[in-house]
């Protein structure tokens, strides 16, 4: 299955087989892809280069277990019984993982621990939907009856980025298996080491044959999994713009398709709060995996005359993060992800400075950091609204300040955006606080603090997605109401 090598102390594997159906089996190309360090850009290990053969093998198996397999068949609670399996099993390869994800992303050790500790949750969670969710309920009409049941999808192409790949295929996954759903789990195939990890958890889980591959690949074996006709519906995570193309080749079809997209997400600053009061929170919400987050807050919206008094405090605050190499504890930021993504970042920044906007600190490259992807956490300021760099996802650590004349200015800021997947708003006054946090539309949104809850309804407004993951919200999304009715 593997071989392993190590760098910097830890261990990592280079697979020459692929997971099917539950099983490591050979693969059906020769090709081989590698894994580069974004921090030292050596390579770490390789794992197969997936072809349309092993995709179509992975869907046949799916689409066997669920048509025939006992997995769908099987009760709720005994289906929460095999998912709270693999959490134990994920749990027992927690630390494997954080340091594959540090490695191959490049995500600092306290990033890399909090994404594990959410999958973690995840798999608590979906252990025990069934507790809360009735899967069948009388129906009583006038002049008939009938019993409601809740059926599984069937088939699901779950395809997920680079940035979380645990933590985002734990939300995807957790919930369809609960369903009854067999699954084909595609990563991207610049985080494959900490997701064939999972694989292996689920793995030792000891889930039916053909309930789960996991097969880490690009974009054109993606477009053949999201196609194919023994797939009954899609769930990806991704870009805004991939998104659209995903849901185009679904609508073809009429394949069933959720989407959990990008974000440019507010962060309100009303003028009653303390400004050492929004910081702790407002900053690693921002530049937290150096703002490789689909839910960052990455407008920052503050009352003009306190913007100055704002960014007095951020700056130093930015300037003092330790950047570097993420597998030291005390690094705050690490590198971008690939050296495509550090490219984007800096062309961005370049954009904001063509269009006008004031920038106040960073952007460029660290000092003394001649290797890997690493962009300085950058700030502007004076930012307009329709400008590029406040309507358009950066996907970096780049933070732009925006300032309002007043509270409902803000709002109508916070709103007038593509995009409505998180937010927070910062005030003293509670009610102000919640009015403001009801008036941003927007799928989740936090007060005097910042967190992607995702134990409970996660999902966009417009271009931020169509659907919701997490609880019995989530869980929804992979079944299928059915009416019987009784003469």
């Amino acid at each position: 299955m593997s071989s392993s090598a190590a760098l910097g102390g830890t261990a990592l594997k280079s697979y020459s087989q692929v997971f099917v159906g539950g099983r490591w089996v050979e693969p059906g190309g020769t090709g081989r892809l590698e894994v580069v360090s974004p921090s030292t850009e050596e390579v770490l290990a390789t794992v197969p280069e997936i072809t349309e053969s092993d995709v179509d093998a992975a869907v046949s198996a799916a689409r066997t277990a669920f048509d025939h397999g006992p997995w769908p068949r099987m009760t709720p609670a005994e289906r929460g019984e095999a998912l709270a399996r693999v959490g134990r099993e994920v749990a027992a390869r927690y630390d494997d993982m954080v340091a594959a994800f540090t490695a191959e992303i490049g995500a600092p050790l306290a990033v890399s621990r909090a994404f594990h500790h959410n999958a973690l949750q995840m798999w608590d969670d979906v252990s025990t939907l069934h507790t809360r969710f009735g899967f069948e309920e009388d129906r009583d009409w006038n002049g008939g009856r009938g019993k409601l049941v809740h059926e599984p999808v069937g088939v699901v192409a779950s395809v997920i980025p680079w940035n979380g790949p645990v933590a985002t295929a734990s939300l995807k996954i957790g919930p369809a298996l609960a369903a009854g759903c067999t699954v084909v789990l595609k990563p991207a195939p610049e985080g494959p080491l900490s997701t064939l990890l999972l694989a292996e958890a689920l793995e030792a889980a000891g889930l039916p044959e053909g309930v789960i591959s996991v097969l880490p690949a690009g974009r054109e074996a993606g477009e053949h999994l999201v196609t194919h006709p023994g797939v009954d519906k899609v769930a990806f995570t991704g870009s805004t713009a991939a998104g659209r193309r995903i849901m185009s080749l679904c609508g073809e079809r009429v394949t069933r398709v959720s989407l959990e997209l990008g974000g440019k997400s507010a962060g309100i600053i009303a003028d009653d709060i303390p400004v050492e009061q929004v910081l702790p929170s407002l900053l690693p919400a921002g530049v937290g995996h150096s703002g490789q987050v689909c839910a960052a807050l990455t407008r920052i919206l503050v009352p003009r005359a306190r913007q100055q008094e704002l960014l007095d405090a951020m700056v130093p605050a930015l300037e003092g993060m330790a950047i570097g190499d993420p597998t030291d504890d005390g690094t705050a930021l690490g590198p971008l992800a690939a050296e495509r993504q550090r490219d984007r970042v800096e062309d961005y920044i370049r954009i904001g400075r063509a269009e006008g906007a004031r920038l106040v600190t960073g952007g460029g490259r660290p000092p003394g950091l001649d290797k890997g992807f690493y962009v300085q956490p950058t700030v502007f300021a004076d930012v307009r609204n329709d400008m590029r760099i406040a309507r358009e996802e950066i996907f970096g650590p780049v933070l732009c300040v925006l300032p309002f004349d007043d509270i409902d200015e803000a709002v109508d800021i916070a709103n007038d955006s593509d995009y409505g997947l998180s937010g927070a708003v910062y005030a003293a006054d509670g009610e102000l606080a919640e009015s403001v946090a009801r008036r941003v539309r927007t799928g989740q949104i936090s007060i005097n603090g910042w967190e992607m809850c995702v134990v409970q309804p996660f999902g966009g407004f417009k271009q931020s997605g169509i659907g919701r993951e997490g609880n019995v919200e989530g869980l929804r999304a992979y079944l299928e109401p059915k009416l019987i009715q009784y003469a």
